[in-house]
């Protein structure tokens, strides 16, 4: 039996090791902190085929996305639900035949892997759905659907999968170095392995330039933040920034609001937290769309998590969500990534490792 290491205990690292168990290899998992607890404990919460990547025509990804999303809620939906979401249009927002176009795309990228069409929402309504939204030159609203999520929780529920099919889980085992002829270095020493696979995340170029290792790809590092505050609306929202491109979540989630997230550039040796900049970002954002304002007393909680994507765009929102799998003999790397299609990062990683 080929003995497999994967590196990185994200929903990545867990969805390759699931689909490489399920196949038949031995595999072995180590994790340099705890499973999920970094970045893919610190999403959105939502499984979506990312309706806003249609402007950057990265139209396969939006595809296996939504396939993706219509697996996770058909499979785990003690997990996972379905959520409606508006998407309302005033003068300074993207224009309503601009939206439909995008929306109309969606529903068709979705094919049979739907999960409801979108609609027009007069302001009516809309203000039906979210009393609190702010009605002032509302033109109307998108209603569209998308899928939520308890991302720590499904990603565990991605490790039990794991453990049932023998997969070997070492948690606290940072790896310190990596070769490209399957020797892999921890505290406690050397191993073998016929194949290492690097899904380390944020940390994947890192370790690879530790090891003096040769690569063509490159990563941003991206902070998001998100705030929870009080309950507004049992429909999500997706809201423009007013003079930017690009757009913010609010979203019910567990009797709170979810509110995000930002794009930050960040560096490996930078704390993980909400910044104060950050912070009123996303608070001014909500007031300016919502009659019942929120201040810092009405946070309950925050958290920040660290995207790892490929580098390429000067704009942070146009950054391409794809992932990018290299090989070099014994070792394969995994760069970017989204948390929504990570069964299928799998998969391909199985595929890459097969040929």
């Amino acid at each position: 039996m080929e003995k497999v290491a994967i590196i990185g205990g994200g929903i990545n690292g867990l969805c390759t090791a699931w689909k490489l168990a399920e196949a038949g290899f031995k595999v072995t998992l180590f994790e340099r902190g705890e499973l999920m607890q970094q970045t893919s404990a610190a999403s959105s919460k939502l499984l979506h085929g990312g309706i806003r990547y249609l402007e950057n025509f990265e139209f396969r990804l939006v595809r296996e996305a939504l396939e993706e999303r219509k697996w996770w809620l058909e499979n785990v939906p003690n997990l996972t639900r379905r959520l409606p979401i508006l998407y309302p249009i005033y003068p300074h927002t993207r224009a309503r035949w601009k939206m439909k176009i995008g929306m109309t795309l969606y529903d068709f990228l979705a094919g049979k892997k739907g999960i409801g069409r979108h609609r027009w929402l007069t302001p009516r309504q809309v203000k039906r759905c979210s009393p609190y939204l702010n009605q002032q030159n509302l033109k109307g609203a998108y209603l569209f659907h998308d899928g939520q999520m308890d991302d720590q929780a499904l990603g565990l529920w991605v490790a039990e999968r794991c453990r049932e099919l023998g997969v070997s889980i070492h948690t606290q085992h940072p790896v310190n170095r990596i070769t490209a002829h399957g020797t892999l270095s921890t505290f406690q020493g050397s191993f073998e392995f016929d194949t290492i696979i690097n899904v380390a995340g944020p940390w994947s170029e890192q370790l690879l330039e530790d090891s003096h290792l040769p690569h063509d790809e490159h990563l941003d590092l991206v902070r998001g933040s998100h705030l929870l505050l009080p309950p507004i609306s049992k429909f999500g929202h997706l809201l423009e920034v007013p003079g930017e491109s690009r757009v913010v979540f609010v979203l019910p989630y567990k009797s709170q609001t979810l509110l995000g997230t930002t794009e930050v550039k960040h560096t490996l040796n930078e704390t993980v937290e909400v910044s104060k900049g950050e912070q009123a970002y996303l608070l001014n954002l909500y007031n300016h769309y919502f009659t019942q304002p929120c201040n810092e007393t009405d946070i309950r909680s925050k958290y920040a998590g660290v995207r790892p994507l490929l580098s390429g765009k000067d704009s942070l929102s146009k950054h391409s969500r794809e992932y990018k799998i290299t090989r070099n003999e014994r070792l394969i790397t995994v760069f970017g990534g989204k948390w929504t299609t990570a069964r299928a990062l799998g998969l391909a990683v199985l595929n890459q490792l097969r040929k």
